[in-house]
């Protein structure tokens, strides 16, 4: 069962197509075009990752893109902002369990 707010009083209808994604590799559903964070809160999905350090969950924490505690891996691709990617159709994303190596200039690898 999903949760979101599909007719809302003052921002009116925001429902859209529905599609498949992969969680983990379960399959899910969401909005077309939603941000993913949205889409896997809508789906009860509350960890997004677990720490480097102590494996402790992580979830959404600011939802804006200024802090990385949404990290995932979508299509491959490794530290990707659950908050600032948007939803399409047959996506993978998985949870994040260990940083990648970081670059020359100190930045994790996209």
């Amino acid at each position: 069962m999903t949760r979101r707010i599909i007719h809302h009083k003052i921002l009116g209808s925001m429902e859209t197509e529905l599609v498949p994604f992969f969680w983990n590799g379960r399959e899910l559903h969401g909005h077309r075009g939603e941000s993913i964070s949205a889409a896997l809160l809508a789906n009860d999905i509350r960890t997004l990752r677990n720490h480097e350090k102590d494996g402790r969950p992580r979830g959404l924490y600011c939802n804006i893109g200024h802090c990385s505690e949404c990290r995932v891996t979508i299509n491959g691709r490794r530290n990707q902002r659950a908050c600032l990617n948007t939803l399409d159709e047959n996506m993978r994303i998985e949870a994040q369990d260990a940083l990648s190596h970081l670059t020359e200039r100190g930045r994790a690898d996209a």
